[in-house]
């Protein structure tokens, strides 16, 4: 990056240069134009007999010359503002490949890294299983760790293919009217089985959205997963469901370190994540709330995250209500 940044420096300078030079001899040339015209305008009018039409044709001299400098300023204008937006243009597209490059190379890190951990979980469950006589309670803790860590492998495939899908254009919503409270309800039971006393929840109850209820699906459980990540064992994720006119706000409040106001407007792009993925320690695939934004636009809704006081962050969704 710095060897593109200087070379582009370099080569900006130069052109510059150019141009000025470029302007400085045409400059010079009009002057030697103007002084040939004048020497030839003396030899043609005697300017004492006749220094009215002297005078005459020589502003007329003086006035192309300053047209011939107005042209010229003109257009090195011109090429100067050309190469300034071209410049700017290929730097900041530089730069923008130069960071999507990084997020991809840490979207594979953690891809990979995300897809280990719950094989070599579920793994290394199995072999004790496999090996050892356990106890009935042993046995159904080992089976019940193999059941979240699949969760997890299948969470994030599911994310993986519904991110390719929906950036090649080939996913094809479906569109029903479904139960919008029953299904929070239903997720917010799973996960909690899943993750006991973590949640806390204020659903009304009734509300119908039509829409690709799998899409929403998706959506809902990458909310919770987040707020699961960042949210310390000992505090509690509130999830809210609540009418405002005729949309379903959905809120997803945890208590964890909360998110800087310049990263507010980025956590929905693709592959962000804050950090080096090398020493970030929380997991994740920077596709979670890319793909939550994208459902929630597709279904002509809303996202937005704010701060929660004391600390940590609440996501609000608004869909409309079918």
């Amino acid at each position: 990056m710095r060897i593109f940044s200087s070379l582009h420096i370099l080569l900006f300078a130069y052109v510059i240069a150019a141009l000025v030079f470029w302007g400085l001899s045409l400059e010079k040339q009009s002057k030697s134009i103007f002084e040939q015209q004048r020497m030839l305008l003396a030899t043609d009018i005697d300017s004492t007999k006749y220094p009215e039409l002297y005078h005459r044709h020589l502003d007329e001299l003086i006035n192309k010359k300053n047209m011939r400098r107005k042209q010229y300023i003109g257009e090195g204008a011109t090429f100067m503002v050309v190469i300034l937006i071209g410049a700017a243009v290929v730097y900041s597209s530089f730069r923008r490949s130069i960071a999507l490059s990084r997020q991809q190379n840490n979207f594979m890190m953690s891809v990979t890294h995300e897809l280990k951990s719950p094989l070599a979980a579920i793994k290394l469950n199995l072999q004790t299983l496999a090996k050892y006589k356990l106890d009935d309670e042993k046995r159904a803790q080992l089976l019940e760790r193999c059941v979240l860590e699949a969760d997890r492998l299948n969470d994030l495939t599911g994310n993986l293919l519904l991110a390719s899908q929906m950036e090649g254009k080939r996913y094809v919503p479906t569109v029903e009217k479904f139960n919008f409270s029953e299904m929070i309800e239903d997720t917010i039971s799973d996960y909690a089985h899943r993750y006991p006393k973590r949640f806390e929840e204020d659903i009304e109850p009734g509300y119908q959205l039509a829409g690709d209820r799998m899409m929403l699906q998706m959506a809902v459980n990458n909310l919770l997963e987040n707020a699961i990540k960042y949210t310390p064992s000992d505090k509690t994720i509130l999830i809210s469901l609540s009418r405002k006119e005729q949309m379903a706000v959905l809120k997803v409040a945890d208590e964890g370190p909360g998110i800087p106001d310049e990263e507010k407007r980025k956590i929905f792009n693709k592959f962000y994540r804050v950090g080096n993925e090398e020493t970030r320690k929380t997991k994740g695939t920077g596709l979670g709330l890319y793909l939550t934004g994208k459902i929630v636009h597709e279904h002509k809704g809303r996202i937005s995250v704010k701060d929660n006081k004391p600390s940590g962050a609440i996501f609000e969704v608004c869909l409309p209500l079918a």
